[in-house]
């Protein structure tokens, strides 16, 4: 008979596409997650893995177990917090899909669900919303905290959050001359250490800056914020973030933060959750918590 964990385990080569990150995914040295692989194959009697000098992808059977395998799994997980909720407790994994300029949000509510539900373990993943919205489809994450322009809106309900807006941090020494706030034309003619171009975040600012016909000097990119912040701390180069984070950090020594003006530009960040019946009762907890953090 198939066990649950042999279909988490193809399901978790079916999104990494690859070994070695299946297996870390999973907790297994890639040894027991091969040999886990072809232990299924010898049950089922099929090949599900195309197989070579690398990962060449599932066969049609491992396409077919794979479709069949994510329902089964949903039913499972939800089942088994229905037994914990007829028993009073809300409890479970719960998975966040969040955007990188939303991470500050999402940490705020984790707290708040650790809090009020404290057997609710939530993990937040951060990625881009292109692929928040592939694994809200494929079941690998429970909601998304996303872009709500990002989304595509069958089966999936969105709930508004906040309108993210945008400051300029930049070396003192840079921004010297300005007092309340900057322009983006004169953020342009800065040197800017921004997230990769495959961000959302940076395509929308990508997308400002053409629309006033700028054209700003990048001088460094990474997938993430931090570089970008130890940059304008170091004096190298100033960056764009969300006004959410900088709230969140406070001040940071060396550097100053300035709206940017002219325009102002906003952008709302939603609650993705897929339509599903019966609802999870962490996701259920979840949305309590967010309505009570909006208020």
């Amino acid at each position: 008979m198939i066990e649950l964990k042999d279909l988490q385990v193809l399901l978790a080569l079916s999104r990494h596409q690859h070994f070695a990150k299946a297996a870390q995914d999973c907790g297994m040295s890639q040894p027991a997650f091969s040999m886990r692989i072809r232990n299924l194959e010898e049950k089922l009697g099929v090949s599900i893995v195309r197989r070579a000098n690398r990962f060449q992808g599932l066969t049609e059977e491992g396409e077919m177990i794979v479709r069949r395998a994510r329902p089964i799994l949903d039913d499972a997980k939800a089942l088994e917090q229905e037994i914990s909720a007829a028993r009073g407790q809300v409890a479970g994994a719960l998975i966040l899909g969040v955007v990188p300029t939303a991470t500050t949000y999402a940490a705020q509510v984790v707290d708040l669900v650790n809090q009020t539900y404290p057997l609710i373990q939530a993990r937040i993943e951060v990625t881009t919303s292109l692929i928040i919205q592939q694994r809200l489809y494929d079941g690998t994450i429970d909601v998304g905290i996303t872009y709500a322009d990002s989304l595509g809106r069958d089966l999936v309900t969105v709930h508004p959050l906040y309108d993210e807006s945008y400051v300029l941090l930049a070396p003192q020494d840079l921004v010297s001359e300005h007092s309340e706030g900057i322009t983006w034309v004169e953020a342009a003619e800065l040197p800017l250490s921004l997230l990769i171009p495959e961000m959302q975040n940076r395509r929308i600012l990508d997308r400002i800056f053409d629309e006033l016909g700028l054209k700003p000097e990048i001088v460094s990119e990474s997938n993430g914020f931090m570089a970008s912040i130890v940059l304008a701390r170091s004096g190298a180069a100033a960056t764009i973030l969300p006004r959410a984070l900088i709230d969140a950090l406070g001040d940071l020594d060396g550097t100053r933060a300035l709206p940017l003006t002219d325009p102002e530009q906003t952008k709302p960040i939603c609650l993705a959750i897929l339509d599903r019946q019966p609802e999870l009762t962490t996701v259920s907890a979840l949305k309590e918590v967010v309505l009570k953090f909006a208020r």
